[in-house]
């Protein structure tokens, strides 16, 4: 990953898959934003754009990839018995609607570029 803020993964985190790096602001989103990916604030500009109404991030957001796992794997995970470990990342937002603050929590990613 590129210099930039954190995004909040433990050491033990790897893998995840890239599933698009944009995501639309809730509607009548207003300035001042927080945008944060697992909980770690990131800077816009730095971390971000926003562009027509929507987060442009300029790392893919990065989602758990679970399809490549033998049976065997899916089975345990899906049994609860042990965690997958990779990376999953969240987006939330802190913003402004009708003068109160708002928080939107695990935006849906827009897939593609």
């Amino acid at each position: 990953m590129a210099e930039g803020s954190p995004r909040g993964h433990g050491k033990s985190a790897h893998g995840g898959k890239p599933v698009g790096r944009r995501v639309k602001l809730p509607r009548g989103a207003a300035r001042p934003y927080k945008v944060f990916i697992n909980g770690q604030l990131q800077q816009e500009g730095l971390d971000y754009t926003i562009h027509e109404g929507m987060l442009v991030f300029r790392d893919p957001i990065l989602k758990e990839d679970l399809s490549e796992l033998p049976a065997l794997r899916k089975l345990v995970l899906g049994l609860g018995l042990v965690g997958s470990y990779q990376r999953n990342e969240t987006v939330d937002v802190e913003y402004a609607l009708s003068g109160r603050k708002e928080f939107a929590s695990d935006l849906p990613i827009i897939p593609g570029d």
